[in-house]
């Protein structure tokens, strides 16, 4: 059983310690946060306030780091180093260079690491993807994806308010969007970019040109209680994809329309999406590589490199 260690105990750690409690394959054993009180709540793990401590006191397989943007490079490079196993939330740092350096560790030290760019396994934008390379409803004509809420208030130290640190909407939330078009349809030709910033809010629009298509995206960080909504909608020449307010729907140039919604456990019908958690879907892949000793090809390193440069030029 591969034992894993988490540093981080934030908000996205709510959705990864789910994930990796229900494999059998992993024991989730340690974990690490500077704020003891976020620890208070996994009395039965080994605890920690400093991260070098974690790495001495535990025989870590993997490591999962959910810690800010600004300190993920780093700490990956750390565990790396002494043989650990990666997985890191997005984005691997708002530096392209540390994409070579954080590879580069793995490959040293022969060790897996991926970033967990968690689009790439949601069932509704692999079926978008699934839709594309095949060419099952024709040519892809225009798409549109949204990414929306209100500024963060809860982050630690106020950090995803430092632009120093977060980056901001273009690396906190649109990054989601950017990191799925780059590896569902390659890299953009170009991109017009409208940008409404201020200290209490950031609005950010791109339009990414293709030879064929062009894609509308928008992510904010609302100034008022926006409540958080994603979304999509892509025009094939014989059908429209959308997924809009949790629901994703096909419609057909013949006048057919299915619901491919994930059904709710329990129920039964025409559901073609299986029920499943993204995140853990990206927990399982991970792991599987892993154990089957192979490097996650899935999220690779020139598509993040590329992402990141896209994002200093807009």
């Amino acid at each position: 059983m591969l034992k894993v260690g988490m540093v981080g105990i934030g908000g996205i750690s709510g959705a990864h310690i789910p994930a990796w409690e229900a494999m059998e394959e992993t024991h989730l054993t340690a974990l690490c946060d500077i704020r003891p009180e976020r620890l208070e709540a996994y009395p039965d793990k080994h605890l920690y306030t400093d991260f070098e401590e974690m790495l001495k006191g535990e025989q870590l397989d993997i490591l999962d780091i959910c810690l800010p943007t600004y300190l993920h490079a780093d700490y990956a490079v750390r565990a790396m180093e002494r043989g650990i196993h990666v997985i890191c939330e997005k984005p691997v740092s708002l530096k392209a260079g540390d994409v070579e350096r954080v590879y580069g560790a793995a490959r040293r030290n022969n060790v897996k690491f991926m970033v967990a760019q968690v689009l790439r396994f949601w069932p509704e934008y692999e079926l978008l993807k699934e839709l594309y390379d095949s060419g099952k409803y024709g040519k892809l004509l225009s798409g549109s994806m949204s990414r929306l809420g209100g500024i963060p208030k809860w982050s630690w130290d106020n950090w995803m308010a430092d632009e120093k640190r977060s980056g901001l909407v273009p690396f906190d939330l649109h990054i989601h969007d950017l990191d799925f078009l780059v590896y569902a349809f390659g890299n953009p030709n170009d991109a017009k970019v409208h940008r409404a910033k201020r200290p209490d809010q950031d609005y950010f629009n791109v339009v990414y040109e293709y030879p064929e298509f062009f894609i509308t995206t928008e992510a904010a960080w609302y100034a008022a209680p926006y409540p958080f909504t994603a979304s999509f909608r892509f025009q094939f020449e014989g059908a429209i994809l959308a997924y809009e307010k949790g629901q994703c729907i096909l419609y057909e140039e013949n006048g057919t329309v299915t619901d491919l919604t994930e059904a709710a456990e329990g129920e039964t019908g025409g559901i073609n999406l299986p029920k499943s958690d993204a995140y853990a879907n990206e927990i399982r892949y991970f792991t599987e590589c892993v154990l089957e000793d192979h490097f996650p090809e899935r999220v690779k390193e020139e598509e993040l490199r590329r992402v990141i440069e896209i994002l200093h030029r807009l």
